[in-house]
């Protein structure tokens, strides 16, 4: 796929004092647009990264008018013939974007009907910017959601892959940032490429409503030249077609819910992000972060700040507030288009270039800068009585009622708090004080080892189940992977 990225012309490319020319609409007016108001209402400067799926959506569009009698043959092969031109100009980085011509499709149009006369005229008959732009950001949309499930698929492998040597490496499980329960590190890293896993998932749903062609519903109303819009679908993958002629060219759900989608996967990634910041901090120590992931100070020389994670954090909310914008774009907006929508496209743009950046980021440092130093995990788990809720099941399962055994086991913190020990180093006789069922077999149970071995069942931190999950989660990617081609091999 082509990284529509750069696509977007250098600054230059698109002159703010370009001189206002006879718009494709512009019969209707007895006086020319000022020059303020053009560069005002021009998307040409950010819309330009749609050109390839506008390319394509005008290619199919004109194969359905050849078919269907409305263009001759003729005008098509030429029509063929200019798009491929203006295709490698584009990629060459030698197209001429104007502001004078306000659009990308209609700065397309203009050098299409310059390399081709009249034909390129013609490509425009039965169809609508409105329908034209909503289909061309579905196709461009369609294609990054496949780029983003594949970075997904990366990130996730990575985790998996970080995870599977420590399915037996103890660290200190946390609920209120307190250490509660003993847990294995790949088995906190899965829980991550748990979430991630539904953030697959969400992007496979958004993708499926993404989807549906709207091209041939014109400005709102349809068209009245025969159209076989049906065709125009499977030319370009569509699934389905937009039902309604109205809403097909003025909804915006699919972007605000890739918006959401992407909100989502930005969540999980900043929870991520942040527990490295706190990891990596020598207060925790528990994974140290190579070199090239971190900056250094301008004042401290000892200073090795966690700069990756922490914007990964930070630009969660530039991708929230994008969500937003496209909310309060379309909470007013009566049926059917109205150019308020020119506005969806840069929070939609940069959601995904942030996105993306994020996923590749966060692969790297896993896959590749992210060290786990186990003594650390395993002293810290030892510090806040980890394995009491162990001692209060030892007691339950030898017949004591749960809350008197809850109770008889903070008896026993108090007093391993008050000899600066451990529950597992407090005598027999001490913990045999604290409830007369204590027998010689209760120290196996308060090891960090015997706690999360105790865990063993499907979820649970026992290194077996680790393991466990570690290849459901291969094989859960490893299907995905395999689906991938398909999908979009039905899209070309």
């Amino acid at each position: 796929m082509t990284d529509t990225r750069r696509l977007v012309p250098p600054d230059d490319a698109v002159p703010d004092d370009a001189p206002v020319s006879r718009a494709a609409w512009s019969g209707r007016f007895a006086e020319p647009m000022s020059e303020r108001v053009a560069r005002f209402q021009a998307s040409v400067g950010f819309d330009c990264r749609l050109a390839e799926a506008d390319i394509d959506g005008s290619l199919a569009h004109a194969r359905m008018l050849a078919a269907n009698g409305v263009i001759s043959r003729d005008d098509l092969v030429a029509i063929e013939r200019g798009m491929a031109e203006i295709r490698a100009e584009i990629r060459a980085g030698r197209f001429a974007w104007s502001v004078a011509d306000e659009d990308v499709h209609l700065n397309i149009e203009k050098r299409l009907t310059a390399l081709v006369g009249d034909a390129g005229k013609r490509l425009h008959t039965g169809r609508s910017r409105n329908d034209q732009v909503a289909t061309d950001l579905r196709l461009w949309l369609r294609g990054e959601i496949d780029a983003m499930a594949a970075r997904l698929v990366a990130l996730r492998t990575a985790l998996v892959d970080l995870a599977e040597p420590h399915a037996a490496t103890i660290m200190p499980g946390f609920t209120h940032l307190q250490v509660a329960q003993p847990v294995t590190f790949g088995h906190h890293l899965l829980a991550y490429e748990a979430m991630f896993a539904r953030d697959s998932e969400r992007l496979a749903g958004c993708r499926a409503r993404v989807n549906r062609l709207p091209l041939g519903s014109a400005a709102l109303a349809g068209t009245s030249y025969p159209i076989d819009r049906a065709a125009v679908a499977r030319e370009l993958g569509f699934e389905a077609l937009c039902g309604n002629s109205l809403d097909a060219v003025s909804d915006r759900d699919f972007a605000i819910e890739f918006a959401a989608c992407a909100s989502i996967v930005m969540v999980h990634l900043s929870r991520f992000a942040e527990e490295l910041v706190l990891w990596s901090s020598p207060r925790y120590g528990f994974v140290t972060l190579s070199d090239r992931f971190c900056t250094g100070s301008s004042i401290m020389p000892q200073k090795k700040n966690p700069d990756v994670p922490e914007l990964v954090r930070g630009k969660s909310g530039r991708v929230f507030g994008h969500l937003v914008a496209l909310l309060a774009l379309m909470k007013a907006q009566p049926l059917a288009y109205n150019k308020d929508n020119q506005e969806d496209k840069v929070p939609l743009f940069d959601t995904v270039d942030t996105l993306a950046d994020c996923l590749e980021v966060m692969s790297d440092l896993v896959a590749h800068g992210l060290a786990p130093v186990p003594e650390r995990m395993r002293e810290a788990a030892r510090e806040g009585y980890a394995t009491a809720t162990d001692l209060a099941d030892y007691l339950v399962r030898k017949g004591l009622p749960f809350r008197d055994a809850h109770e008889a086991v903070a008896r026993a913190v108090r007093e391993a708090e008050a000899n600066g020990v451990d529950l597992a180093d407090l005598p027999l006789a001490a913990l045999e004080r604290v409830s007369p069922l204590v027998g010689t077999d209760v120290h196996a149970m308060l090891t960090l080892e015997g706690s999360v071995a105790s865990r063993d069942h499907p979820g649970g931190t026992a290194p077996r189940r680790v393991r466990e999950a570690v290849a459901a989660a291969r094989a859960a990617i490893g299907g995905e992977a395999a689906l991938a081609p398909r999908r979009r091999e039905g899209d070309a």
